[in-house]
């Protein structure tokens, strides 16, 4: 392809952010550039072949609602899927897809090149290019410039990316891929700051060297769901498999420890705290016996397993000799050894809530640089920062979604408030209105912005409205319809009825009569959606009445240009913290870490 000389957006990677940020830029109707190293590996999942899980699950079903790629290009790759969290509430409730590993970037790839106004270019980004503090364009490794209004950062772990092996290090943010190396140096002397984290991966195995007899089986579920609102069936097509450390496999890693880049300091960059190494594993928990291995097929046209559960970094001949005194993999052939990866990052108090920079105008960051773990993390990033690039462009207001419209708010939120020092994964406790951010109501709570945005076609909005609107007729009709109590007690209304933790809507439904009612609830989504808030009614009301005392703060604005040096009465660490964040809103300033309840009662009497 020739090289193009401008474009409005610049999406720098190909990874799980940039296709979110290329997409929506570009359908929102910008010419958008995604510069990536390699185009065949746009899309490709670095590390485990799996979309969602708990609370991951939930940022996937926003991703969709907002009208993002992600759900729909899992659904169409996924050879198993599990709905996680079952035995607890429906606010635990998390889908997650095995994935087949060659098909997803394939499906992410074709998808992109169907969307108008994307041009992918091939190329290593060595500068930014500024005008008055201003993105202006970028400069290639090759000596190239394309100018541009806008740049979305989505580089992942390839910003002076290095690899470890045991006592070998290479340069790369992948396999096989090339290291940006120029890039974080240049961003550094505009004032940005930035720190190292590392991250890793587990062997590969070919999967007829694995004795499935002495492991467990672990299907998919039954009837699988699937993550889009706007895909009709799902299939499952594989089993997964588990099996666990023994004592001698905890033996054979620890007497490699000598020869890790973990434990000689050669990698200084934090881990992941709750996905670390297996080495780290039996360092930190060294009176556990054990630990789970799950055996995952990396796809229906490949030989390969991912270990999971076995990240590692130590010699290639430590992880064979472990990986052989675990039930089932006695004789197991490695395709592919473990690494890790440390990586530059820019830790993300450096940026607004529309993840643009506070340093330079137009220059949004999303995904692993900003010290997050996972595609799913990524992904959501990179969707709001594709948008707010567009709505920046057009002078418009940017989108923030808050901590109490879903979790890509709670996302974006504690990356802007909190000191990233360690790789940040989202978890369904970090989420304080959990029960209002569900992923069966995740379509109801964003679709109509992302319809707004002209990322929702109309067909969908309009299906979601009819579920809206349908949930709503159906809360009025069984509040007025009587049924009766099978414990006794004559009738009782459905709607009260209903909100007995042992009655389902099943039970209900048998006993309506009202033809309206029958119609309704045998539309699936709606009849879920009456359950769950007659359920929860109660405790649901206490959120909403919590959500608007937070919404009381968020409507407190703080001045950008507040001297907080002249609020004597604040701490130390109050001050330092507010002055660094320099938070949009009261409410955003208590959440921040180191800014005390009394700091804040002193700035709130000082803003009034």
């Amino acid at each position: 392809m020739d090289r193009v000389e401008n474009a409005a957006i610049i999406v720098i990677g190909g990874g799980h952010a940039g296709i979110e940020a290329a997409s929506a830029s570009a359908r929102m109707g910008m010419q958008t550039i995604l510069i990536t190293a390699d185009r065949r590996a746009i899309g490709r999942l670095s590390c485990n072949p799996a979309i969602g899980g708990m609370a991951k699950g939930q940022l996937v079903c926003e991703i969709d609602a907002l009208g993002g790629e992600m759900a729909r290009i899992a659904d169409r790759s996924g050879i198993q899927f599990k709905m996680l969290g079952r035995s607890k509430g429906p606010a635990m409730w998390s889908p997650r897809s095995q994935n087949d590993k060659d098909l997803y970037p394939q499906i992410a790839q074709e998808r992109l090149a169907e969307i108008e106004n994307l041009i992918i270019v091939e190329g290593l980004v060595d500068d930014v290019l500024l005008e008055d503090g201003a993105v202006a364009g970028v400069l290639l490794a090759d000596g190239s410039t394309i100018r541009c209004h806008s740049v979305i950062l989505c580089s992942g772990t390839f910003l002076s990316g290095r690899m470890f092996r045991g006592e070998e290090t290479t340069v790369g943010g992948r396999v096989g891929e090339e290291s940006v190396e120029h890039l974080s140096g240049s961003l550094r002397r505009t004032g940005l700051q930035t720190g190292r984290l590392k991250t890793g991966t587990p062997p590969r195995i070919h999967c007829r060297s694995i004795d499935l007899s002495v492991c467990h089986a672990d299907g998919g579920d039954a009837e699988p769901v699937p993550f889009s609102k706007r895909t009709s069936s799902v299939h499952n097509q594989v089993d997964c498999y588990i099996t666990q450390t023994t004592s001698a496999t905890h033996d054979i890693l620890r007497s490699g420890l000598d020869r890790s880049p973990m434990f000689t300091g050669r990698i200084t960059g934090r881990g992941p705290r709750y996905c670390p190494s297996v080495e780290d594993k039996i360092f930190r928990f060294a009176d556990k016996e054990s630990h789970q291995v799950f055996l995952e097929p990396e796809g229906l046209a490949t030989d390969s397993v991912y270990v999971n559960g076995f990240s590692t970094s130590l010699p290639e001949e430590i992880q064979l000799a472990a990986l052989r005194t675990i039930p089932g993999l006695e004789g197991c052939e490695i395709l592919r050894y473990g690494y890790a990866v440390e990586y530059d990052y820019f830790p993300s108090h450096q940026l607004h809530r529309s993840l643009e920079s506070k340093f330079v105008r137009r220059l949004f960051f999303a995904g692993q640089v900003n010290g997050t773990s996972g595609y799913e993390e990524a992904a959501a990033q990179g969707l709001i920062a594709g948008i707010n690039a567009v709505l920046g462009l057009r002078g418009e207001e940017p989108l923030v979604l808050d901590r109490s419209q879903g979790y890509i708010g709670v996302l974006i939120d504690d990356l802007v408030n909190l000191t990233i020092d360690e790789p940040y994964r989202m978890f369904t406790s970090r989420a304080e209105y959990r029960l209002l951010l569900r992923r069966d109501n995740a379509d109801l709570r964003l679709t109509p912005i992302g319809h707004r945005l002209g990322l929702v076609e109309p067909a969908e909005y309009e299906r979601v409205m009819a579920k809206q609107q349908g949930f709503t007729r159906v809360v009025e009709l069984l509040q007025r319809e009587s049924v009766k109590s099978l414990t006794g007690g004559g009738s009782v209304r459905a709607w009260q009825y209903l909100k007995r933790p042992e009655v389902s809507i099943d039970q209900v439904r048998e006993q309506i009569v009202d033809q309206e009612l029958v119609s309704l609830l045998a539309h699936a989504e709606v009849a879920e959606q009456a359950d769950i808030m007659a359920t929860y009614e109660g405790y649901i009301t206490r959120q909403l009445e919590d959500i608007e005392r937070f919404r009381r703060g968020e409507e407190m604005i703080i001045p950008v240009a507040l001297d907080y040096s002249s609020i004597r009465s604040l701490s130390s660490e109050g001050r330092e913290k507010l002055s660094m964040i320099r938070p949009a809103s009261l409410g955003q300033a208590a959440r921040i870490a180191g800014v005390s309840r009394s700091d804040i009662a002193v700035l709130g009497l000082y803003l009034r």
